[in-house]
């Protein structure tokens, strides 16, 4: 990515952390062929700090959205002991094929490596580690072809790799464009929308919010979905993009 590009995704700066907005298909660190990745372009989100920002968790290649940076070591540090405590709070829009009959639930499956030979892939698994997903039907409508889909929000109370497709899919109604879990054919419309992060015990956690990606945009307008929910968002962002900057510079100013 250019400067300008990755810039255009900074959803949230402040003196410690950054979060930027991923676009799918890209991966977020170099694997082991190597190719373009997320993190080749955290060079230029220094921000005058002397070192690049870092991974504080992980998107899959093909997911949207939120994902969190730590600005320096002390910063990161804090935000993978709140995500390992599970104090950090993540919401999922995902599109569905199908959907389920109730319109709330929660998914209690224990997953595991699918086998040896294939990476991360992963399935429900009674002896694997326990995962669990809560649920929420946004909206309903039918695709191009005529068939039912589901505008869902996803709330992992675990952090699984694959966990949100495993779970979905395990319950008939796979995410939209899984190539893993799905039928594939399409983008995978899946966007990490929203975090809350509990950085500090005397402030209100730092809350941050993505818009819809555009291949997300015509599916989701079937289940419902409104221009209005993203212009809140970005109204929103505006307002807390200005506090949070001033208070990086000045953290800034200080490093």
């Amino acid at each position: 990515m250019t400067p300008e590009e990755i810039f255009a995704r900074v959803l949230y700066r402040d003196g410690l952390i950054l979060v930027v907005d991923k676009p799918a298909g890209l991966a977020v660190h170099r694997g082991p062929k190597g190719g373009e990745n997320l993190e080749d372009s955290f060079i230029h989100l220094r921000y005058g700090l002397p070192r690049s920002p870092a991974l504080a968790h992980r998107l899959d290649k093909d997911t949207s959205g939120c994902l969190v940076l730590g600005r320096h070591r002390k910063a990161l540090e804090k935000l993978m002991l709140l995500f390992k405590q599970g104090k950090i709070s993540k919401t999922y829009w995902a599109v569905v094929e199908g959907g389920p009959v109730e319109e709330e639930g929660l998914i209690d499956l224990p997953l595991g490596r699918l086998d040896a030979t294939r990476g991360w892939w992963m399935k429900v698994d009674p002896e694997g580690q326990p995962a669990q997903t809560r649920w929420l039907v946004r909206g309903r409508g039918h695709d191009a072809a005529g068939k039912p889909i589901a505008w869902l929000e996803l709330s992992p109370l675990t952090g699984r790799t694959h966990q949100l497709r495993v779970h979905c899919a395990a319950l008939d109604f796979p995410i939209h464009g899984d190539p893993i879990y799905g039928s594939g054919g399409d983008t995978l419309h899946l966007l990490a929308r929203a975090i809350t992060i509990p950085l500090s015990k005397n402030k209100p956690p730092v809350e941050v919010e993505a818009c819809i990606p555009p291949h997300m945009a015509d599916l989701l307008n079937r289940c419902g979905f409104t221009p209005e929910l993203d212009q809140a968002v970005l109204s929103a962002r505006s307002n807390q993009q200005e506090a949070a900057r001033k208070n990086a510079e000045s953290a800034e100013s200080q490093a």
